[in-house]
């Protein structure tokens, strides 16, 4: 039984393999006539949106779930949803607080589980910001990503995917809010190793693209007023991208809270990418559960 709970949990291969099968005009119907239960404890337009239609499009049917329908360890312990779940569905995702809730899902070995975002990760967001530098750019080998802000759940993964794939990772972000050591050993694991700044002009520097994310997260909002001093000199605006120079792109997972992390003028400017990369969001999971459901689960090679 295969899940993905981070990009590591991929081989370098079956990477490239998703990321083919992402952009297949005519992909495999994998979850004909099943369903894929979607357990959302924190809310997301983008990944509720792009996960519905690529169940859709593969021939399944998705289902939402808010928290409170199935109130897992309240109600239920997470084993005995993901039991019950297993009943129904082909396939769980589950948009979750705690990695660990993850982990036990999956831990129980019935359907492949799919890690929406949890407090350690977001693959699901990595999948498609690297399918947008592929699109972008060819082979990632020899390309320097340089992201801008949060040491989070979204950089690792996404540090982990292009490290992987053969890019530079840059990091640029206030002491206190980089990696933490766990999360710095993962990386050197999977052989990538990040190069980090003090000042974000410098990991900007020649880079093809730059990334940043929110400088507040779901669950941080007390700490705001503190993080935006904090991040006062890590914002992305037009000096800064034009500090990476004139081929440099832009990405951001959003949402953009326009004015702190970026300006508008990066956001709708030529740079950009924001709404590829939201578009590849579906690309990307589509191609996720084809492999994972049809190569994996029905014995294609995967790879």
């Amino acid at each position: 039984m295969r899940h993905l709970l981070e990009i590591d949990d991929l081989t370098v291969d079956e990477l490239h393999r998703v990321l083919d099968l992402a952009t297949d005009p005519s992909p495999p119907r994998v979850l004909e006539g099943r369903g894929m239960a979607l357990v959302f404890e924190k809310p997301s337009a983008r990944t509720r949106n792009s996960m519905e239609m690529a169940v859709f499009q593969l021939g399944g049917h998705p289902m939402y779930i808010q928290a409170s329908e199935v109130g897992m360890d309240v109600r239920e312990s997470v084993e005995d949803v993901t039991r019950t779940l297993a009943c129904y569905h082909g396939c769980i995702g589950a948009r979750v607080f705690a990695h660990a809730t993850v982990e036990r899902m999956a831990g129980e070995g019935l359907v492949p589980v799919v890690n929406m975002l949890s407090d350690e990760a977001h693959p699901l967001q990595a999948l498609a910001d690297i399918l947008t530098l592929h699109q972008e750019f060819g082979d990632l080998a020899g390309r320097t990503l340089a992201y801008v802000g949060d040491g989070n759940n979204v950089f690792r993964s996404v540090a982990l995917a292009a490290g992987m794939l053969g890019a530079e990772v840059r990091f640029a972000g206030p002491i206190g809010y980089r990696l933490p050591d766990t999360d710095r050993q993962r990386l050197v694991e999977s052989d990538v190793n990040i190069i980090e700044f003090d000042r974000a002009a410098d990991a900007v520097d020649g880079a093809d693209a730059v990334y940043t994310d929110v400088w507040t997260s779901m669950g941080q909002e007390d700490e705001a007023a503190q993080r935006h001093r904090d991040f006062e000199n890590f914002r992305v605006d037009e000096a800064l991208m034009e500090a990476a120079g004139p081929k440099a792109i832009f990405l951001h997972c959003l949402p953009a809270h326009r004015g702190e992390e970026v300006t508008d003028g990066v956001v709708d400017g030529p740079a950009s990418r924001v709404w590829p990369q939201a578009a590849n969001r579906m690309n990307a999971a589509r191609g996720l559960l084809a492999w994972l459901l049809g190569e994996v689960v029905d014995g294609g090679s995967g790879t």
